[in-house]
């Protein structure tokens, strides 16, 4: 798998040092988004979080501190660091910036070194504080490819379950994010609890991606761990959704829904854990509606 760039928002209002800073840092191999106002940064944000982000105080209607406030009402943008960059230099600022929430403050003129100095060390501060994913609390990112590594080379009969939940997106879309977020977080609850009572405490349940999970348990407990997933979850995803847009009153196309896979240590052997991880995702197979 490719290794994704980490993506920086950069929110400033003067055109030349957006277009200067979006230069320099994507030279330096960031993934680099600029907008010039507080609801852009917002919408972008909400849609696809990035690594950090860059946001300067003095910005045109909505301020960088009433950003940086919206941003931290919401379970999927409250863990993205922030660097305050502004020409305000007093100390009450300062303060107020990194009391709501601001990894850091720099301010106007600024070294660019300096700059890039303190980005890196931010967004490494944060990935050491977001070994947990912000909506779900479950493991992501190297502790789930530790979970896997172990599961790999540790020589035990292990299965895993991979659960993808499809159309998050376009039922955030339309119901805002925070609906969104509470589906995801319910779907993580009930496959934790699934693995728990049927694999034993001794299970893993943990992000792949945003919206895929992977679950480690003993082979012998994988198709009841499966029939669990699909009993409890494959019509309750549609009790989501008001009655006017249910069951037979549907008028959404890209509706919620499993995709689910499976694989066991028998159906080895696996390169690494990369090719481990390329074959759950091909494994997926959606489950029909009501769970058939």
């Amino acid at each position: 798998m490719a290794e994704r760039l980490p993506t920086v928002l950069i929110v400033e209002d003067d055109p030349d040092l957006a277009e200067m800073l979006q230069a320099y840092l994507s030279m330096d191999g960031y993934a680099v988004l600029t907008v010039s106002q507080g609801e852009q940064a917002l919408a972008l944000a909400y849609n696809d979080p990035p690594a950090l982000i860059v946001l300067d105080i003095w910005l045109p209607g909505m301020d960088g501190f009433e950003v940086c406030a919206r941003l931290q009402e919401s379970h999927r943008t409250r863990h993205i660091p922030i660097i305050f960059l502004t020409e305000r230099r007093e100390r009450m600022d300062r303060l107020r910036g990194l009391h709501m929430g601001g990894f850091d403050y720099i301010a106007k003129p600024f070294d660019l070194y300096e700059l890039r100095l303190r980005m890196r060390n931010t967004i490494r501060r944060a990935s050491l504080s977001g070994a947990l994913n912000a909506i779900t609390g479950l493991p992501q990112g190297e502790l789930t490819m530790q979970a896997l590594e172990q599961a790999l080379h540790g020589g035990a009969d292990w299965g895993m379950l991979i659960v993808t939940l499809k159309g998050v997106r376009a039922f955030s879309e339309q119901y805002g994010f925070v609906a969104g977020d509470n589906v995801m977080r319910v779907v993580a609850l009930t496959l934790n609890s699934a693995g728990n009572e049927i694999g034993g405490p001794a299970s893993f349940c943990g992000h792949l991606e945003e919206h895929t999970l992977v679950l480690i348990v003993p082979a012998s407990a994988l198709d009841a761990l499966h029939a669990r997933i699909v009993e409890r979850l494959g019509e309750a995803l549609e009790y989501f959704y008001p009655a006017d847009n249910r069951g037979p009153n549907a008028f959404t196309s890209d509706r919620l829904r499993l995709s689910i896979g499976s694989l066991t240590a028998q159906q080895g052997p696996f390169a690494d854990s990369v090719d481990l991880v390329q074959r759950l995702l091909a494994a997926r197979q959606d489950v029909a509606a009501g769970g058939r």
